[in-house]
Protein backbone atom coordinates (compact mmCIF):
# COMPACT_ATOMS: atom_id res chain seq x y z
CA UNK A 1 0.00 0.00 0.00
CA UNK A 2 1.48 3.49 -1.08
CA UNK A 3 2.01 5.92 1.82
CA UNK A 4 -0.36 8.66 1.16
CA UNK A 5 0.85 11.13 4.04
CA UNK A 6 4.20 10.58 2.36
CA UNK A 7 2.59 11.23 -1.66
CA UNK A 8 1.01 13.88 -0.02
CA UNK A 9 3.86 15.80 1.88
CA UNK A 10 5.93 15.05 -1.12
CA UNK A 11 3.42 16.74 -3.26
CA UNK A 12 3.33 19.77 -1.12
CA UNK A 13 7.40 20.44 -1.01
CA UNK A 14 7.10 20.47 -4.93
CA UNK A 15 4.60 23.03 -4.93
CA UNK A 16 6.43 24.89 -2.05
CA UNK A 17 9.55 25.07 -4.68
CA UNK A 18 7.33 26.89 -7.29
CA UNK A 19 5.09 29.04 -4.88
CA UNK A 20 4.89 30.43 -1.22
CA UNK A 21 1.49 31.24 -1.85
CA UNK A 22 -1.42 30.47 0.87
CA UNK A 23 -4.75 29.90 -0.30
CA UNK A 24 -7.90 30.13 2.52
CA UNK A 25 -10.57 28.17 -0.27
CA UNK A 26 -9.74 25.59 -2.89
CA UNK A 27 -12.18 25.34 -5.69
CA UNK A 28 -13.01 22.20 -7.52
CA UNK A 29 -14.45 23.55 -10.99
CA UNK A 30 -17.22 20.91 -12.57
CA UNK A 31 -18.00 20.53 -16.49
CA UNK A 32 -18.68 23.73 -18.00
CA UNK A 33 -16.86 25.83 -15.48
CA UNK A 34 -13.26 25.36 -16.27
CA UNK A 35 -13.04 29.10 -17.61
CA UNK A 36 -13.61 30.55 -14.38
CA UNK A 37 -9.87 29.98 -14.00
CA UNK A 38 -9.01 32.24 -16.46
CA UNK A 39 -11.11 35.06 -15.10
CA UNK A 40 -9.42 35.39 -11.52
CA UNK A 41 -6.42 37.48 -10.41
CA UNK A 42 -3.67 35.31 -11.45
CA UNK A 43 -1.06 34.53 -9.52
CA UNK A 44 0.61 31.38 -10.10
CA UNK A 45 -0.36 28.01 -12.11
CA UNK A 46 0.66 24.78 -11.86
CA UNK A 47 0.05 21.89 -14.28
CA UNK A 48 -0.83 18.60 -12.68
CA UNK A 49 2.29 16.59 -14.62
CA UNK A 50 4.35 19.44 -13.47
CA UNK A 51 4.39 17.34 -9.52
CA UNK A 52 5.57 13.87 -9.58
CA UNK A 53 3.27 11.71 -7.81
CA UNK A 54 0.54 13.77 -8.76
CA UNK A 55 -2.77 12.29 -10.55
CA UNK A 56 -3.47 13.51 -14.20
CA UNK A 57 -6.76 13.90 -14.90
CA UNK A 58 -7.46 11.56 -18.66
CA UNK A 59 -11.27 13.39 -18.99
CA UNK A 60 -10.97 15.10 -22.75
CA UNK A 61 -11.45 19.28 -21.42
CA UNK A 62 -10.23 19.05 -18.14
CA UNK A 63 -6.73 20.94 -18.82
CA UNK A 64 -5.03 19.72 -15.12
CA UNK A 65 -3.36 22.46 -13.31
CA UNK A 66 -3.75 24.32 -10.52
CA UNK A 67 -4.87 28.02 -11.04
CA UNK A 68 -3.40 30.53 -7.32
CA UNK A 69 -4.86 33.89 -7.18
CA UNK A 70 -7.83 35.97 -5.76
CA UNK A 71 -11.62 36.22 -6.09
CA UNK A 72 -11.86 39.75 -4.94
CA UNK A 73 -10.19 39.59 -1.52
CA UNK A 74 -10.17 35.71 -1.12
CA UNK A 75 -6.97 33.90 -1.72
CA UNK A 76 -8.18 30.72 -3.83
CA UNK A 77 -6.58 27.39 -5.26
CA UNK A 78 -8.52 26.65 -8.41
CA UNK A 79 -8.54 22.90 -9.64
CA UNK A 80 -9.24 23.51 -13.34
CA UNK A 81 -9.74 19.61 -14.03
CA UNK A 82 -10.45 16.88 -10.94
CA UNK A 83 -9.20 13.06 -10.87
CA UNK A 84 -12.42 10.40 -10.98
CA UNK A 85 -12.42 7.13 -9.55
CA UNK A 86 -13.44 5.65 -12.81
CA UNK A 87 -10.21 7.04 -14.52
CA UNK A 88 -8.79 3.81 -12.36
CA UNK A 89 -6.93 5.67 -9.74
CA UNK A 90 -7.39 4.24 -6.06
CA UNK A 91 -9.57 6.39 -4.38
CA UNK A 92 -6.81 7.56 -1.76
CA UNK A 93 -5.46 8.82 -4.81
CA UNK A 94 -8.77 10.32 -6.22
CA UNK A 95 -8.76 12.67 -3.12
CA UNK A 96 -4.88 13.40 -2.84
CA UNK A 97 -5.68 16.61 -4.52
CA UNK A 98 -7.57 17.62 -1.44
CA UNK A 99 -4.91 16.86 1.34
CA UNK A 100 -2.55 18.81 -0.89
CA UNK A 101 -4.70 21.95 -0.95
CA UNK A 102 -5.41 21.56 2.80
CA UNK A 103 -1.34 21.24 3.72
CA UNK A 104 -1.52 23.97 1.59
CA UNK A 105 -3.40 26.05 3.98
CA UNK A 106 -6.84 25.33 2.29
CA UNK A 107 -9.69 25.91 5.40
CA UNK A 108 -12.90 26.08 2.94
CA UNK A 109 -13.54 23.57 -0.37
CA UNK A 110 -15.77 24.87 -2.94
CA UNK A 111 -16.94 22.09 -4.63
CA UNK A 112 -18.48 22.25 -8.05
CA UNK A 113 -20.12 19.48 -11.17
CA UNK A 114 -22.53 18.53 -13.27
CA UNK A 115 -25.11 16.73 -12.33
CA UNK A 116 -27.62 14.00 -13.56
CA UNK A 117 -31.34 15.22 -11.63
CA UNK A 118 -33.54 12.67 -10.24
CA UNK A 119 -35.69 14.97 -8.29
CA UNK A 120 -38.88 15.43 -10.72
CA UNK A 121 -39.18 19.18 -9.98
CA UNK A 122 -35.54 19.29 -11.77
CA UNK A 123 -35.18 20.14 -15.29
CA UNK A 124 -31.53 20.77 -17.33
CA UNK A 125 -29.65 23.95 -16.38
CA UNK A 126 -31.08 24.50 -12.90
CA UNK A 127 -28.58 25.10 -9.76
CA UNK A 128 -28.82 22.94 -6.43
CA UNK A 129 -27.35 23.71 -3.71
CA UNK A 130 -25.90 20.00 -1.94
CA UNK A 131 -27.50 19.84 1.20
CA UNK A 132 -25.92 16.59 2.25
CA UNK A 133 -24.65 13.44 0.35
CA UNK A 134 -25.12 9.43 -0.38
CA UNK A 135 -21.54 8.28 -0.82
CA UNK A 136 -22.48 4.09 0.12
CA UNK A 137 -21.94 3.85 -3.80
CA UNK A 138 -18.61 4.50 -3.74
CA UNK A 139 -15.48 3.11 -1.39
CA UNK A 140 -14.78 5.81 1.37
CA UNK A 141 -11.11 7.73 1.37
CA UNK A 142 -10.63 6.69 4.59
CA UNK A 143 -10.33 3.04 3.94
CA UNK A 144 -7.18 1.94 5.11
CA UNK A 145 -4.10 2.97 7.74
CA UNK A 146 -5.78 6.51 9.48
CA UNK A 147 -3.10 9.20 9.39
CA UNK A 148 -3.39 11.01 12.88
CA UNK A 149 -2.14 14.30 11.73
CA UNK A 150 -5.04 14.26 9.24
CA UNK A 151 -8.05 13.85 11.24
CA UNK A 152 -9.35 11.52 13.82
CA UNK A 153 -9.99 7.24 12.89
CA UNK A 154 -14.01 7.88 13.09
CA UNK A 155 -15.22 11.44 11.85
CA UNK A 156 -18.61 12.60 12.12
CA UNK A 157 -20.50 13.30 8.72
CA UNK A 158 -23.46 14.45 10.08
CA UNK A 159 -22.79 17.68 9.05
CA UNK A 160 -20.41 17.40 5.91
CA UNK A 161 -22.01 20.41 4.21
CA UNK A 162 -21.62 23.90 6.64
CA UNK A 163 -24.28 25.45 7.10
CA UNK A 164 -22.90 28.79 7.24
CA UNK A 165 -21.39 28.38 3.74
CA UNK A 166 -24.74 27.19 2.58
CA UNK A 167 -26.47 30.41 4.46
CA UNK A 168 -24.32 32.49 2.13
CA UNK A 169 -24.79 30.60 -1.32
CA UNK A 170 -28.60 30.60 -0.73
CA UNK A 171 -28.41 34.60 0.11
CA UNK A 172 -25.99 34.97 -3.24
CA UNK A 173 -28.27 33.65 -5.26
CA UNK A 174 -31.26 35.17 -4.05
CA UNK A 175 -29.54 38.81 -4.08
CA UNK A 176 -28.83 38.04 -7.69
CA UNK A 177 -31.76 36.95 -9.05
CA UNK A 178 -30.52 33.13 -9.54
CA UNK A 179 -32.88 30.17 -8.84
CA UNK A 180 -30.96 27.78 -6.47
CA UNK A 181 -32.59 25.01 -5.57
CA UNK A 182 -31.07 22.14 -2.81
CA UNK A 183 -31.12 18.67 -2.49
CA UNK A 184 -29.29 15.76 -1.66
CA UNK A 185 -26.24 14.59 -4.20
CA UNK A 186 -25.20 11.08 -4.72
CA UNK A 187 -22.19 9.65 -6.36
CA UNK A 188 -21.65 6.40 -8.15
CA UNK A 189 -18.02 5.33 -9.53
CA UNK A 190 -19.17 5.69 -13.09
CA UNK A 191 -17.91 6.25 -15.93
CA UNK A 192 -21.62 4.65 -17.14
CA UNK A 193 -24.63 6.75 -16.45
CA UNK A 194 -27.43 5.07 -14.48
CA UNK A 195 -30.31 2.24 -15.66
CA UNK A 196 -33.64 3.18 -15.18
CA UNK A 197 -33.82 0.99 -12.19
CA UNK A 198 -30.87 2.52 -10.69
CA UNK A 199 -32.00 6.11 -10.63
CA UNK A 200 -35.74 4.76 -9.54
CA UNK A 201 -33.76 3.49 -6.44
CA UNK A 202 -31.54 6.05 -6.22
CA UNK A 203 -34.65 8.66 -5.62
CA UNK A 204 -36.54 6.74 -3.35
CA UNK A 205 -33.49 6.75 -1.05
CA UNK A 206 -33.77 10.41 -0.82
CA UNK A 207 -30.96 11.56 -3.63
CA UNK A 208 -31.83 14.51 -5.78
CA UNK A 209 -29.40 14.23 -7.93
CA UNK A 210 -25.91 11.81 -9.10
CA UNK A 211 -22.96 11.95 -10.40
CA UNK A 212 -19.49 10.58 -10.41
CA UNK A 213 -17.44 12.57 -8.04
CA UNK A 214 -17.66 15.18 -5.17
CA UNK A 215 -18.86 13.38 -2.18
CA UNK A 216 -15.48 11.18 -1.76
CA UNK A 217 -13.96 14.32 -1.78
CA UNK A 218 -16.21 16.10 0.72
CA UNK A 219 -15.44 12.65 2.89
CA UNK A 220 -11.51 13.48 2.47
CA UNK A 221 -11.84 17.24 3.01
CA UNK A 222 -14.39 16.58 6.02
CA UNK A 223 -12.11 14.42 7.77
CA UNK A 224 -8.94 16.97 7.56
CA UNK A 225 -11.73 19.53 9.16
CA UNK A 226 -12.54 21.85 6.27
CA UNK A 227 -15.68 23.58 5.89
CA UNK A 228 -17.23 22.31 3.01
CA UNK A 229 -20.13 23.88 0.31
CA UNK A 230 -21.42 22.67 -2.49
CA UNK A 231 -23.25 23.20 -6.22
CA UNK A 232 -24.26 21.56 -8.89
CA UNK A 233 -25.18 22.12 -12.09
CA UNK A 234 -28.01 19.58 -13.47
CA UNK A 235 -27.18 19.22 -16.63
CA UNK A 236 -29.32 16.27 -17.68
CA UNK A 237 -32.07 14.24 -16.23
CA UNK A 238 -30.56 11.32 -15.43
CA UNK A 239 -30.86 7.85 -17.12
CA UNK A 240 -34.12 6.93 -18.21
CA UNK A 241 -36.01 9.42 -16.93
CA UNK A 242 -35.83 11.51 -20.55
CA UNK A 243 -36.51 10.21 -24.08
CA UNK A 244 -33.24 10.11 -25.47
CA UNK A 245 -30.51 7.85 -24.41
CA UNK A 246 -27.87 10.63 -22.58
CA UNK A 247 -24.55 11.05 -23.61
CA UNK A 248 -21.55 12.87 -22.51
CA UNK A 249 -21.69 15.71 -25.52
CA UNK A 250 -25.39 16.53 -23.58
CA UNK A 251 -23.80 16.80 -20.55
CA UNK A 252 -21.81 19.27 -21.45
CA UNK A 253 -23.64 21.57 -23.55
CA UNK A 254 -26.10 21.97 -21.17
CA UNK A 255 -23.41 22.58 -18.74
CA UNK A 256 -21.40 24.96 -21.17
CA UNK A 257 -25.24 27.06 -21.66
CA UNK A 258 -25.34 27.45 -17.77
CA UNK A 259 -21.96 28.72 -16.98
CA UNK A 260 -22.21 32.44 -16.84
CA UNK A 261 -24.55 31.93 -14.11
CA UNK A 262 -22.79 29.07 -12.82
CA UNK A 263 -19.39 31.36 -12.71
CA UNK A 264 -21.13 34.23 -11.42
CA UNK A 265 -22.75 33.03 -8.42
CA UNK A 266 -19.41 30.95 -7.53
CA UNK A 267 -17.54 34.39 -7.64
CA UNK A 268 -20.08 36.36 -5.68
CA UNK A 269 -20.14 33.47 -3.01
CA UNK A 270 -16.51 33.69 -2.58
CA UNK A 271 -16.38 37.27 -2.34
CA UNK A 272 -19.46 36.77 0.17
CA UNK A 273 -17.60 34.68 2.24
CA UNK A 274 -14.14 36.65 2.13
CA UNK A 275 -16.26 39.49 3.62
CA UNK A 276 -17.38 37.19 6.32
CA UNK A 277 -13.79 36.79 7.72
CA UNK A 278 -14.03 32.75 8.56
Amino acid sequence: MDNWEKRVEDCLLQVREKTDFVPKAALILGSGLGALADEITCVESISYKEINGFPVSTVAGHKGRFVLGYIGEMPVIIMQGRVHYYEGYPMPEVVLPIRLMRRMGAEILFLTNAAGGINPTFSPGDFMMISDQISSFVPSPLIGPNVEAWGMRFPSMDTVYDKKLCGILKDTAQRLGIPLKQGVYLQTTGPNYESVAEVKMFGKLGADAVGMSTAAEAIAAKHMGMRICGISCISNMAGGTSENPLTHEEVNAIANKAAPQFKKLVKEAIIRMAEERF
